[in-house]
């Protein structure tokens, strides 16, 4: 049964290792649903974090070849134990002066936050899990979405792990 997977990989910060994780997921036809990469904890190792879909069988396979890249230090399944994920969008939508009372009230329940007012759009700033951003861009979609930006998601295991 397929089923998501949010994937931590620690790595060597080099040249050149985004694309060789991204390509063994290219060739072997796995699909990359979001992955964002940033400074870890460890000065000159970095931080990878895939989500992906597949079952358990695809998960130990990429696993396996994760750890066949030189630059791979680390792979952790964060999805098999408690999580704290997280992911930030920026949206631009249309909204005049008139129509802003009824956006901020949005803005205000997913505790959100305005980040640019421009003469006719604002940007609204979300964080949270997938699917507190998609039920915001669905209550945000009838005022126009002009521009959306997500950073993809972002995760580590909760407590002492």
């Amino acid at each position: 049964m397929n089923r998501k997977f949010t994937i931590a990989i620690l790595v060597n910060d080099q040249p050149g290792v985004l694309q060789r994780v991204s390509g063994l997921f290219g060739r072997r036809g796995y699909n990359i649903e979001s992955i964002t990469v940033g400074a870890s904890e460890e000065p000159g190792l970095s931080r990878m974090v895939v989500v992906t879909t597949g079952d358990d069988h695809t998960l130990e396979q990429i696993q396996k070849q994760l750890y066949k890249l030189i630059d791979v230090i680390k792979v952790i399944d964060v999805s098999g134990n408690p999580m704290v994920g997280r992911e930030l969008a920026l949206i631009k939508i249309s909204a005049e002066p008139s129509m802003r009372p009824e956006v901020l009230g949005i803005v205000e329940t997913f505790r959100a936050a305005v980040v640019d007012i421009g003469p006719s759009t604002l940007i609204v700033q979300v964080v949270g899990d997938s699917e507190k951003i998609d039920a915001m861009i669905e209550l945000l979609k009838p005022y126009g979405i002009r521009e959306l930006s997500r950073t993809g998601v972002t995760a580590m295991n909760r407590g002492a792990r």
